[in-house]
């Protein structure tokens, strides 16, 4: 029985056509005072439909109807990047021409491109966007500082790509959206579409290349959408110290809710930089990118994109948490039935992920952005070998090895075939991502930290009492309490004493820590082992 006001089954996917297609056509004709770019860029106006800053909604629409989405029972979209779930670093290129070649540090992370190549790839790319019903443009900002932000333009095929980029980029307003004007920087990612393994330069069917004289990047060969947010940061890498004049940096950064001091965490994988960042007595500015400026520090990004393996409530509650509608998880499991997704599950790659507006943290700083200089820095390892000491105090000639060095370290059972811990060497922390000579990124660092008094701790998350095997992982109270002792100014204060082979000052005492892990000499029980380890390290870091 049909009551009055009741509406027939048929009639909602009646008024879904009209209302959305209605919709759709409003979209694009957002771009109308853009059309002449885009048609001089070569896309078909006539053919295509450009999608641009679509609503979160419409993009989960469109991935759920055409790429085999799921909405998951948190909330979140769950999509999948196909053959490639992690970064192609081997496939990156950086276009050779006059305006950035002497600045560029070139060798095997920054491989050197003709520019002829890239207009070819380019034109592969837009021919490929052009078979597409759907192309979707996201135009927003990389930095939160006016002064020194730059306008961004993702043009893709992919709704998932579009909407991993609205979460990673600077959501602009309804007037920063009319006013936006042309773009600094755009990226053509046609990724589901492979590279021309015999153009020259190409070394597989992947190619994700920058081109500075022309602020573009094109994606090929890879769905990967990691390679988007790290092109950003790419490009930011070169632009604050050469046009801008401001350190650009991989580290997170918080701020203290009643003192308003500023910390920076350096950190490679595995270390606790997202952990010890991630405050509830302060605000976090961000989680991976950020810019050290002449007036303090700003995010480069508007959100966060987190490991997800092994996430839980317990353990990381505000990630946990972030993962609601308009995030998107990528590559990760899930029970058909249910659509819980299931974070151990690795089995289709451990680097399972989730990307999120930072407003998803509860205590995100908005905007994220500090008109003030760091107090501290913390670089932290996790030292497999066991003799790092839990906390340092570095000289700012100490502070400018260890940014260069980058050390951490691989332990047995994370890669088949590792048997001992093996050291691991990342310049200024983002050995992948650098652009110019570390040396450059390195001498601004101590510039700065002596302008500004920043003190500077080195913090040893790993092994304590043995190396790994034998030792066991510092405990997390006991690194929190350190931090919260160097926030608080009480290590600044302390009584130090001189740590053998690498010359470290380490604090003789420190309340809620017990002595013998200040000193790791004093937690080893066998001190010949030590000293051999001691010495096995100090070899590898001359060698580094």
């Amino acid at each position: 029985m049909v009551y009055q006001h009741t509406t027939p089954y048929v009639t909602p996917h009646i008024l879904h056509k009209n209302y959305a297609q209605a919709f759709d056509a409003e979209v694009n004709n957002l771009v109308g005072q853009d059309l002449e770019y885009f048609s001089q860029a070569g896309f078909d106006m006539d053919r295509i439909q450009i999608k641009r800053n679509a609503p979160v909604a419409q993009l989960y629409e469109d991935a759920i109807r055409n790429e085999g989405a799921i909405i998951s029972s948190n909330g979140a979209l769950i999509n999948f990047s196909g053959k490639k779930t992690g970064r192609s670093p081997k496939d990156k290129r950086i276009v050779y021409e006059e305006t950035s070649r002497d600045d560029i540090w070139w060798g095997s992370v920054n491989i050197k491109m003709d520019e002829h190549t890239f207009e070819i790839n380019r034109e592969r790319a837009i021919d490929y966007l052009n078979t597409r019903d759907n192309v979707y443009v996201f135009d927003g900002f990389a930095g939160w500082d006016p002064k020194y932000r730059i306008k961004v333009r993702v043009i893709c095929a992919r709704a998932y790509h579009a909407l991993f980029m609205n979460n990673m980029l600077i959501r602009p307003t309804e007037q920063e959206l009319a006013d936006f004007g042309e773009p600094d920087f755009i990226i053509y990612n046609a990724g589901q579409f492979p590279a021309n393994r015999f153009t020259k330069g190409m070394s597989s069917t992947t190619s994700v290349e920058i081109n500075f004289k022309r602020m573009e990047m094109v994606i090929l060969g890879t769905e990967y959408a990691g390679e988007m947010k790290k092109g950003v940061f790419s490009v930011m890498h070169y632009l604050q110290p050469v046009k801008f004049g401001q350190l650009s940096l991989h580290s997170s950064a918080n701020v203290g809710m009643d003192n308003d001091d500023v910390t920076l965490f350096f950190g490679l994988s595995g270390t606790g930089k997202t952990t010890l960042s991630a405050d509830p007595r302060r605000l976090l500015i961000g989680d991976d990118e950020h810019v050290w400026s002449d007036t303090g520090v700003f995010n480069i990004e508007g959100g966060c994109y987190a490991k997800c393996i092994n996430l839980s409530a317990e353990k990381e509650p505000e990630i946990f948490n972030a993962i609601r509608f308009g995030s998107i998880l990528e590559n990760v499991v899930y029970n058909p039935a249910s659509r819980v997704p299931d974070y151990d599950d690795v089995s289709i790659t451990e680097n399972t992920r989730c990307a999120y507006p930072i407003e998803y943290i509860p205590n995100a700083k908005i905007p994220c952005v500090v008109d003030k200089q760091p107090s501290n820095i913390i670089m932290l390892t996790c030292d497999a070998f066991g003799v790092l000491p839990p906390v340092s105090k570095l000289t700012p000639e100490q502070a400018q090895y260890h940014f260069l060095a980058g050390y951490t370290s691989k332990t047995p059972g994370t890669e088949d075939g590792v048997l001992e811990p093996i050291p691991t060497f990342s310049t200024c922390y983002s050995a992948p991502f650098i652009v110019l000579h570390p040396g450059r990124y390195a001498e601004m660092l101590a510039e700065r930290m002596a302008k500004h008094n920043v003190d500077c701790w080195l913090i040893n998350t790993g092994w304590t009492g043995g190396k790994f095997g034998t030792g066991s992982r510092c405990p997390l109270k006991y690194t929190r309490r350190i931090v919260d002792a160097v926030h608080s100014g009480e290590l600044a204060k302390a009584e130090y004493e001189t740590f053998g082979t690498f010359g470290l000052q380490i604090p003789t005492a420190l309340e809620g820590v017990p002595r013998e892990l200040l000193n790791p000499r004093l937690a080893w029980k066998d001190k010949e082992a030590f000293e051999r380890e001691v010495r096995k390290l100090g070899g590898m870091f001359t060698k580094a």
